[in-house]
């Protein structure tokens, strides 16, 4: 049997390895157009700020490296021009000598990837303009800060590769402006969520400006201005675009493969194409949202891994089925880590999908042991049924952990108040004995049996103040002084007892405290007396962080740069 594969990185690489362990008889064949075959995609932007020093700590795999191992032929330099499924021939151009050369195969695997989204606006094609996607981009910027010693950068796209190169411009000391058409940074988060990235972003110099749409770029004598509509110019020496990827799938048209959103190729869960004997995985095909079993797209390094496993099984006549993805994924962003699996809230609504949620602050190990850090968990569940839907975390510390373990409890099926039940590791220097995760759990419990109820920041705007309801902050008075919600009177949760007659019972209750615990505990106290009580979800500090966020967003401008 002889297999060739269009494409190496994540999904092209691992197949070819995987068909290799499984067959030592097949003939395997790699065209990779780039001139690297096996590379950790996810380090370029630490390589162009400096945490990764040497480029070559950059390549997983070399051609004589995969040759020696797994007696895999790697062409690097190699570009497939055309498929040919009829005579299941490819056409082959190598792009050192110019040569056009056609190689047969029994089976053919596809993994093209996607290709930055580069949109034909003027000036486009500046070369202070880059983009970042493989190590060949990588080297490029390398060189450019490098030599050129740039003192300011525009990057335009607010997703995973424009923060991560913001960062690490600016960690070379550059001036960064980061420009994001969406209301903003990172669509996987909810707005709310997405405003504690927002902060870090802002603390670490970055100038923000969401909702801004760049329309054209000009080189000037001392470097580039990039054009916004309805915005002053911003003057740069450097760009980098970010603004996403789209898949790579002109040779899957060609051919006749059946294509899907964004052209994507339609794959089964064999992921077999539409044509026999071709097969397609990685950032190229379209696949099942395992949340809710529709169609979409998902790029990143470990799906892509699954699927050429997957693949690579099915290839050597096994039975293996891709079950879908749920976009479980995590980034750094200066100090903080930021963290999402499943939909968001946003998502579950555009579905008509009713959805509940819990937020909590919880630290991230004991508080009484030295060094823990807050973290904000939202966890999104499905009303009635209590189907895990999704998870977003931001923190500093032990984000990664909790979000793995809810991306678990997802793929198993977990009913939302069954997280209070999962047997998780404790130490005081890791977590707590009751970790985030069980707290998430228990409060979702107490929503299902009806022991608590809540109100969210998205009502705020339409929360009565004109005395019909009892707005209720149960903070302390110093806390209380600092800052507090619009019409909020503060009786302590400790005295809240010997003062509930200041209260009117006929009134509804809608109670506020710094994370949410105090204001759980007055909840409970005054629906054991008989008020109808909501608990906020959040706490003041998490409605403080939403609101401070959306004041700033409404009157972001650039600083740091030439106007």
């Amino acid at each position: 049997m002889k297999v060739v594969i269009i494409g190496g990185v994540a999904g092209g690489a691992t197949a070819a390895a995987r068909i290799r362990r499984l067959s030592e008889q097949a003939e395997i064949v790699v065209f990779e157009r780039s001139g690297f075959i096996s590379y950790a995609n996810c380090g370029l932007p630490y390589y162009i700020g400096g945490t990764i020093e040497d480029e070559n700590e950059l390549t997983l795999q070399t051609p004589e490296s995969f040759w020696e191992r797994f007696r895999v032929k790697m062409h690097v330099h190699h570009e497939v021009t055309a498929i040919h499924p009829e005579s299941k021939t490819v056409t082959v151009k190598n792009l050192e000598n110019g040569k056009v050369f056609t190689e047969s195969y029994d089976k053919l695997l596809l993994s093209p990837g996607a290709k930055p989204i580069k949109p034909g606006f003027d000036g486009i094609d500046s070369d202070k303009i880059f983009t970042l996607r493989t190590v060949e981009d990588t080297l490029k910027i390398k060189k450019y800060t490098d030599e050129q010693n740039p003192k300011s950068a525009v990057v335009v796209g607010g997703g995973f590769i424009g923060i991560e190169a913001a960062e690490n411009l600016r960690e070379l000391g550059i001036d960064v402006t980061l420009v994001e058409a969406a209301e903003q940074l990172m669509a996987p988060f909810d707005s709310d969520m997405a405003s504690f990235i927002h902060a870090e972003v802002r603390r670490n110099g970055i100038s923000l400006m969401l909702s801004h749409f760049v329309e054209g770029f000009e080189d000037t004598d001392c470097g580039i201005d990039v054009k916004l509509k309805d915005a002053p110019t911003l003057h740069a020496d450097m760009v980098v675009m970010a603004i996403g990827v789209t898949p790579e799938t002109t040779l899957a048209k060609d051919a006749g493969l059946e294509t899907g959103i964004k052209n994507s190729i339609v794959v089964n869960d064999k992921m077999e194409t539409s044509v026999a004997d071709i097969y397609a995985v990685g950032d190229a095909v379209q696949i099942k949202n395992f949340v809710t079993d529709t169609d979409t797209l998902v790029s990143l390094a470990g799906p892509a891994n699954k699927q050429g496993r997957i693949a690579a099984d099915n290839i050597c006549g096994g039975d293996s089925h891709y079950t879908g993805g749920q976009g479980s994924s995590v980034i750094k962003i200066f100090d903080m880590t930021a963290a999402t699996t499943g939909i968001n809230e946003k998502t579950a609504k555009s579905m008509g999908i009713a959805a509940d949620k819990v937020i909590l602050s919880p630290m991230s190990h004991a508080g009484y042991y030295p060094g823990g850090k807050l973290m904000t968990m939202k966890v999104l569940f499905e009303k009635d049924s209590y189907r895990i839907l999704g998870a977003q975390i931001v923190g500093f510390e032990g984000v990664d952990k909790r979000i793995d373990v809810l991306a678990t409890a997802i793929r198993a099926g977990m009913k939302a108040y069954e997280l209070t039940g999962l047997d998780l590791a404790y130490a005081p220097p890791y977590s707590s004995a009751k970790d985030p995760v069980n707290m998430a759990g228990y409060m979702i419990e107490n929503i299902k049996n009806g022991v608590v109820k809540q109100w969210y920041y998205e009502e705020d705007e339409t929360l009565p103040r004109d005395g019909s309801v009892t707005l209720l902050d149960t903070r302390t008075p110093m806390e209380y002084s600092m800052g507090h919600a619009k019409g909020f009177i503060n009786i302590p949760v400790d005295e809240l007892r010997e003062r509930i007659s200041e209260l009117d019972k006929s009134k509804p209750v809608y109670i506020m405290c710094q994370s949410g615990l105090r204001s759980y505990i007055a909840s409970r106290i005054l629906m054991g007396n008989g008020f109808d009580a909501y608990n906020f979800a959040g706490g003041f500090r998490f409605y403080d962080a939403v609101r401070n966020d959306k004041a700033l967003n409404k009157k972001s401008t650039p600083c740091g740069m030439d106007n």
